[in-house]
C-alpha cells in the first residue's frame, strides 16, 4: 500500500478485535480499536479515520448511534458495520443511517480486506477534481455533496452522490443495476438492491426542483438520468 489508511475500530469482542486489528495493521492499515460506542465518538474526533468499523451491540452508543453522530460531522468517512445480526431489517437499518457497507459475522477477514481495498481503489479512480456537474438546470458538486437548481440547494449524503456521479457520468444512458451495486455497494445482494432502491427514491426528491431532469427506472434492469 501506498497510502497509510487510518481505521477506526468499535467492537466490544475483545478478543476477536485484536485479531481483526492485528490482520489490518499487517496489511498496512493503521487501526485504533475502541469497545465503547461512546469512546468511539470521541476517539472519531481524535483520530479522524478513513473508514469507521462499527459492530451494532455495544455499550454506551450502539454502532446505529454512532454511525448517525458521525454522519453529522463527516459526510465522506466510509462506515462499514461488522455484526453478527444479519436480519434484512439490521442490513437496511445499516444503511439507512448512511453506512457504506454491512458485513455479517462471521465472515473471513480476507473479505473485509476486500471491499476495504475495493472501497479506495475506487474513491482514488473516481478523484475528486471533477466537480461540479452542471446537468439540465442543476450543480451538482460531488465534494461537498450540494445539490444546486436556482436558489435552491439541498445536501445528499456520501453514499447518494456516489450514486449520482455514476449516473451524471452517463448522463442520457441507461446504468445496470447491477453495475451501481457493485461499484457503490461492492456486491449485488438482495439487502443492496433494496437500498439502493431507497437511494434512488432519495435522490428523485432531491432533483424535484428540476423539472427539466429527472431518473428514469428500466425495470429488473436499472435508470438512467435524463436531463
Amino acid at each position: 500500500m501506498t497510502t497509510l489508511l487510518k481505521i477506526l475500530l468499535a467492537d466490544d469482542d475483545l478478543k476477536y478485535s485484536i485479531l481483526l486489528k492485528k490482520f489490518l495493521e499487517k496489511e498496512g492499515y493503521e487501526v485504533t480499536y475502541t469497545g465503547n460506542g461512546t469512546m468511539a465518538l470521541e476517539q472519531f474526533l481524535v483520530v479522524k479515520p478513513n473508514l469507521v468499523l462499527l459492530d451494532i451491540n455495544m455499550p454506551g452508543k450502539n454502532g446505529f448511534e454512532v454511525a448517525e453522530k458521525i454522519r453529522e460531522l463527516d459526510h465522506n468517512v466510509l462506515i462499514f458495520f461488522l455484526s453478527d445480526r444479519s436480519d434484512k431489517n439490521d442490513r437496511l437499518m445499516g444503511f439507512s443511517v448512511k453506512g457504506n457497507d454491512y458485513l455479517a459475522k462471521p465472515f473471513y477477514p480476507e473479505e473485509l480486506l476486500a471491499r476495504i481495498r475495493e472501497r479506495f481503489d475506487q474513491n482514488l479512480s473516481m478523484g475528486t477534481g471533477d466537480e461540479p456537474y452542471s446537468f439540465g438546470n442543476t450543480y451538482f458538486n460531488y465534494a461537498t455533496n450540494e445539490i444546486r437548481t436556482g436558489n435552491s440547494k439541498t445536501l445528499i449524503t456520501s453514499r447518494q452522490a456516489d450514486i449520482l456521479r455514476l449516473l451524471v457520468r452517463n448522463l442520457n444512458k441507461a446504468v445496470d443495476r447491477n453495475v451501481i451495486l457493485d461499484l457503490i455497494w461492492g456486491n449485488n445482494s438482495y439487502a443492496n438492491s433494496l437500498a439502493l432502491n431507497v437511494q434512488i427514491t432519495y435522490l428523485r426528491r432531491a432533483l424535484k426542483m428540476d423539472l427539466s431532469v429527472g431518473i428514469v427506472s428500466f425495470t429488473k434492469k436499472g435508470y438512467m438520468l435524463k436531463g
